[in-house]
């Protein structure tokens, strides 16, 4: 299975357009730090290859990374689907991206697509402009993406997206991560930029994984608040920190994968400072912080 990572920033990107935290104006001064919204590209032999969330960089990344480009038909593409972890903005709008007549499966839970046909309506304002297929996700039910990837979905969190409202969208499988298997090499991929908790159920998923991209938003559960780039805390925004009691390092660095990567990091968290401290202290652990073009076979 080949992993290419797309991008690695939370909504908004890094820099954000509109915000002048430390971490922003530093990628402003050194564009070599910036990246693209996280998602990743994953392929079994090398030639079809599938998005896991479509973001609003997708035409970039996609420009960035020579397996993802057209060819050699004159609108023949190697990308043949989207799998969505959930319905928000930043890992959806890149839908609108992929209109030009593509010929794309589209990949979701029920409430995700629901949400897409009512709410935030993509489904509808494409059905002239692209042949999309929407196909739907049972959790824990796997799934063939083609004759080498199996992907599995499993439920990480229960939060709609703020725009859902009060709609009367049924369905409480609203945040997922994947689990992908290549059936010729065995290697396992685990995926889950949302995560609220370190449950059973992900503890599950994750042990047998070769490959680990984990929610990585928030340092602590209070930075936003810390650094005036906002009121409401990580856990309320469906995001466990990294770091304090009850963080996700300690729990990543002790799974057995090979790679534990950290992505959906938001443009507050220190991590994405390579000479930061907090930095170091991943890197002493046995954890990376993704970035585009990142590439991991297994």
């Amino acid at each position: 299975m080949f992993i290419h990572c797309l991008g690695a920033a939370a909504g908004g990107g890094y820099p954000q357009w509109n915000c002048a935290c430390a971490g922003c104006r530093k990628a402003r001064a050194k564009p070599e730090l910036a990246t693209t919204h996280a998602g990743l590209a994953v392929s079994g032999g090398g030639e079809q290859w599938f998005l896991l969330n479509a973001t609003p960089d997708v035409h970039h990344q996609i420009a960035a990374d020579p397996c993802l480009h057209p060819g050699p038909g004159i609108r023949t593409t190697p990308v043949a689907g989207v799998l969505l972890t959930d319905a928000e903005f930043d890992h959806t709008i890149g839908l609108l991206m992929l209109r030009e007549e593509s010929s794309l499966t589209v990949y979701g839970t029920y409430p995700v697509l629901e949400a897409l046909s009512q709410c935030f309506p993509v489904r509808g304002l494409l059905s002239d402009y692209a042949d999309l297929s929407w196909s739907l996700v049972d959790i824990g039910k796997p799934l063939d993406l083609d004759d080498r990837l199996r992907v599995t979905a499993f439920l990480t969190g229960s939060k709609p997206p703020r725009y859902v409202g009060r709609s009367r969208l049924l369905g409480s499988e609203w945040e997922v991560g994947f689990r992908l298997e290549d059936k010729v090499t065995g290697g396992v991929l685990v995926y889950a930029p949302t995560l609220p908790r370190w449950d059973g159920t992900f503890a599950e998923q994750a042990a047998s994984a070769d490959c680990v991209f984990l929610d990585g938003t928030f340092w602590t559960d209070d930075e936003m608040s810390c650094q005036g780039a906002g009121n409401r805390t990580g856990r309320s925004m469906g995001h466990m920190p990294i770091s304090g009691d009850g963080g996700s390092a300690r729990a990543l660095a002790e799974l057995p994968a090979k790679r534990k990567i950290y992505t959906h990091i938001n443009n507050t968290n220190p991590i994405l400072d390579e000479g930061s401290k907090e930095r170091r202290w991943l890197t002493a652990l046995g954890i990376e912080v993704g970035r585009g073009g990142l590439e991991v076979e297994i």
